[in-house]
């Protein structure tokens, strides 16, 4: 038995999601394991957001069930839960694959605010805040030593002061994984927290998260492109392909799937498996094929050709001219 099952943060089960007649994720089941990172891959259109959006209450899922297990023994459906309050009890915090940082903001304030309600609670509800009482200023300068570690953790304290939108791109990625670690969480999803970082960059995310998850005991959902970060971290993956899962393991039998090569390269339908399986994730990785697979080559099936139907001619009569002048 894996460890991502015998201790679950995450229990996904026969999760399905419709958008009218087209069905996105189609009975889909897999487990996250605690204190591990899990790689959740596959083609562009494969459904991986969408999962994100129905863990984090964006969605609400047309049918299955989404198990949060705490440490502690608490239990949390969140398919039954608002999004609000999944990230507020059951501690489920997530990044976008678009940064969405408060760029107008210094980096320490959109640290803070990610604490927005634990000073609020610590304010009385804003009372204890306007008249400086000793508990709310406790809990602010709790927040502000949060914040000062979080941005020495992403190497950004020197930038403390600066306003967001100043910084590069991979350091805005790093800052917003930092935000969202200040709401305490149980569950990190990340979608795609690599997209657009050259080598240099995906390397320092890569410490990043491996620090995350050994240092705060974090389970990790990760939705990536970028192979050599997947195969680099991740204890467990998870393959979609049009919304259904295809394949569940370690990234070393992940890499000999050929199921995982069908849906990425994809094959003719008469092309036999030994074709498939002389190739291998790891060649994708090394040939550079499958880093940033944004638009992986399916093969289309050959059709035949039809003969060509004649084409019918339609004869035109032209009408006489009129006669200039016009009637006498």
């Amino acid at each position: 038995m894996m460890n991502w099952t015998k201790d679950p943060e995450l229990q996904v089960q026969h999760l399905t999601m419709r958008f009218g007649g087209l069905t996105a994720i189609g009975d889909l089941s897999f487990d996250a394991g605690r204190k591990q990172i899990t790689a959740l891959i596959g083609p562009n259109g494969a459904g991986k957001t969408t999962v994100f959006n129905c863990i984090t209450g964006f969605y609400k899922p047309t049918e299955g069930m989404i198990k949060l297990r705490h440490p502690d023994g608490k239990e949390f459906l969140l398919e039954r839960m608002d999004d609000f309050i999944i990230t507020q009890k059951a501690k489920v915090a997530r990044t976008f694959q678009n940064i969405r940082l408060f760029s107008g903001m210094t980096l320490l304030e959109n640290l803070m605010v990610a604490q927005h309600n634990t000073l609020m609670r610590a304010s009385g509800f804003t009372i204890g805040g306007i008249f400086g009482s000793g508990h709310f200023k406790r809990a602010e300068n709790e927040a502000i030593e949060k914040c000062k570690y979080w941005l020495n953790k992403v190497n950004l304290t020197e930038r403390a002061d600066d306003a967001a939108g100043d910084l590069p791109y991979g350091a805005q990625r790093r800052l917003e994984i930092a935000r969202a670690m200040c709401t305490n969480p149980r569950l990190l999803c990340l979608d795609e927290p690599a997209a657009g970082l050259n080598p240099r960059e995906s390397d320092e995310l890569n410490k990043l998260l491996l620090s995350i998850r050994d240092d705060h005991n974090m389970a990790i959902l990760l939705i990536e492109h970028d192979m050599s970060v997947v195969m680099g971290i991740s204890d467990h993956i998870v393959v979609l392909d049009y919304g259904r899962k295809i394949a569940d393991g370690t990234p070393n039998e992940i890499k000999n799937d050929p199921a995982v090569i069908r849906a990425y390269l994809g094959v003719e339908e008469d092309e036999n498996e030994v074709a498939v399986g002389s190739v291998k994730v790891a060649d994708l990785v090394n040939e550079g094929l499958a880093v940033h697979a944004n638009v992986p080559t399916r093969t289309v099936p050959k059709v035949s050709a039809s003969p060509k139907k004649p084409v019918a001619t339609k004869t035109v009569v032209k009408k006489p001219a009129a006669k200039k002048g016009g009637r006498k």
